[in-house]
Parts: C-alpha cells; structure tokens; sequence
C-alpha cells in the first residue's frame, strides 16, 4: 500500500515522503481500516515536528482523524494508533472507540465530525458552561477548530462572534454564521467586542490560538466569564496573570479532549450521538474546504501548518469518492 512516512523531525512538507509499505498488522483489540478519507489536523504537523504531546517512534505516519471502513463493510470514525496513522491507504485502530460515521455526512465531512466537533461541544458545553443567549467569541473562526465552535454556538443560541486574519477568512466566518467577524489584522479587537456587548464583554472565548489571542481574550472577557484554552497554534504559550483573572472575575479553564477517550469514554459516545443528531437536522456541516489526493497530503500538511487554509482539509486516496 501507499502511505506517507516521517523518518525525521522537521517540516511537514520536508520530512513527509510517500512510500511504498506493508499493510499495517493490527494488535490486540485492534481492527484493520480502509481509510476513505482523512482530515488534516494541527496535531499532524506538531507530529512532524515532534513538537506533539505524542511522540510515536520513527519512522510514523500522521494523520490523526479518519473515517474508514472495516473489512466487514461499517463505515467508522477513528483516531488511528500511530505509528500507523491516515494519510495512507490503510490504517489502524482500537475497536472500541470505533464510531458509526454520520449517514447524513459524507465521508470527508463525517472524518471531520471528530476531533474538531467533540473538542467544541466539550470545551463550549461541558467547560465552558455556555447558556443560549449568551455571547460567545471564536478565535481562528474560519479554521477546522474555531469553525466547528462557530457553528456548535449557533446551535446553542449563542450570540457568535469571529475573529479571523484577513478578508477572505471573514468572508468564510461570516457564511458560517457568525453574528459579527473582527479582522485581528485590521481591527481593534477588544473595542470591537466592548462596543458589540455593550461594554459587557464576551461570556464564553473560545481560544485554540494562544499567544496574543489569549492576551486580547483577558482584556474582552465579560464578568463571570471563561476563557477556553484548546491550543497553542500561534506557537506561544501564555502567562495567565492570575491576579488579573482574581480582579476581574473570570475563569481559565482548559480542555484536552483526548483525555476523555481514556478518563470517559462513555461521554465521547454520547456527545457522537448528540452531534449526529445535529448533523441529521442540519444545525452543523463540517466545512471541507479542499479534498486533495494522497499524493499531494504533505503540500496540504505544510499549509495547514502555515494557517492559510480555511476550514478543514480531506485527504482522499484514489479510488475513493469522499
């Protein structure tokens, strides 16, 4: 089979090399897959890198989030177990975090139904307590992870607004329902959110961003506010002045959503089949932006790592109408 091999650290678009290789054998409690398609993530370039919290041995194949197909036909969400990884023809997972792929989705979108959507109805929800009607600001709104937060807000009868960098990234936010889009690049944000509230500020920020984004969220966020950390893409880890958040009343609080896999597997299921529900009456659609064949995998990867993509980007091998 065909698969893409990272034999060192480095730049997705480097260290990424399409090899000829053996069918993954699975292990115990494992079920061999045919991938049908497979979304990019950022956790694949912080793989290539070796910058991830997971450090799988070399050589690896990345590619975190699939939908796949078990050899007795089910078409399955999974997150394959490296080192055998979804940017290859076949891949490798545990049988018992296997999910049913949504029949209302296809199978790019179904793949990207996962990590993106459980992470936001998590963090939204379960940390960040959001309640309709309240107003909720998206950071990278136009992204995989702030996409699926802007429409999963929506869906909760929040009041959304999105923060993106650039036109055409505003462009997209606002088709995805934003109520108000800010261009970091251009805009004020903080006056922008205090003008939009009122003065109030945003009840729930959503923030897989980090760095200045975390920054700008302490000086926006409402009284009894939360702030949700999801990640770092901008590459800086903040200082949270905890006297700040003391002063001003407002909570940090993060989320790792993988944790719930091993600490409360039976939450992944339920929120899988609440999102499944939503999918079913059109409240959520995954936003795939691009549908790129395995051969052009590591040129998607290096854009994803770059943030000049939108919304998510699918690989699907050939042969495969995803």
């Amino acid at each position: 089979m065909q698969a893409w091999r990272v034999h060192q650290n480095g730049e997705p678009g480097e260290v990424m090399r399409l090899e000829e290789t053996d069918r993954p054998t699975p292990g115990d409690g494992q079920l061999l897959l045919r991938v049908r398609a497979a979304n990019i993530n950022f956790p694949d370039a912080l793989l290539c890198r070796g910058q991830y919290q997971v450090r799988p041995p070399l050589p690896f194949t990345p590619g975190v989030e699939i939908c796949g197909e078990t050899e007795d036909g089910r078409r399955v969400l999974a997150n394959p177990a490296l080192p055998y990884g979804g940017f290859a023809e076949y891949a490798v997972a545990d049988e018992a975090a296997l999910l049913p792929a949504p029949e209302a989705l296809d199978d790019a979108e179904a793949a990207a139904l996962h990590i993106g959507y459980q992470t936001g109805m998590f963090g939204l929800h379960r940390r960040g307590q959001l309640k309709e009607g309240e107003t909720l600001l998206v950071h990278a709104a136009a992204g995989g992870v702030g996409s699926a937060a802007v429409q999963l807000g929506k869906a909760a009868g929040a009041q959304v607004i999105g923060v993106v960098g650039g036109a055409e990234k505003a462009r997209v936010a606002r088709e995805l329902g934003c109520d108000l889009v800010i261009d970091r690049r251009t805009d004020d944000l903080v006056a922008a959110v205090k003008d939009a509230t009122g003065g109030r500020g945003a009840d729930v920020i959503y923030d897989p961003v980090g760095g200045d984004a975390y920054t700008k969220s302490t000086k926006c966020v409402a009284f009894e506010g939360r702030i949700v950390v999801v990640g770092f893409a901008s590459g800086v880890i903040p200082t949270a002045a905890l006297n700040h958040a003391l002063v001003k009343n407002y909570s940090v609080v993060g989320l790792h959503w993988g944790l719930y896999n091993t600490k409360d597997p039976r939450a992944v299921r339920q929120c899988h089949e609440q999102l499944t529900e939503l999918a079913a009456k059109g409240a959520i659609k995954p936003l795939i932006s691009e549908r790129v064949p395995l051969k052009d995998a590591a040129a998607a990867v290096q854009r994803v790592a770059d943030g000049t993509t939108t919304g998510r980007v699918a690989v699907v091998p050939e042969g495969v109408t995803a």
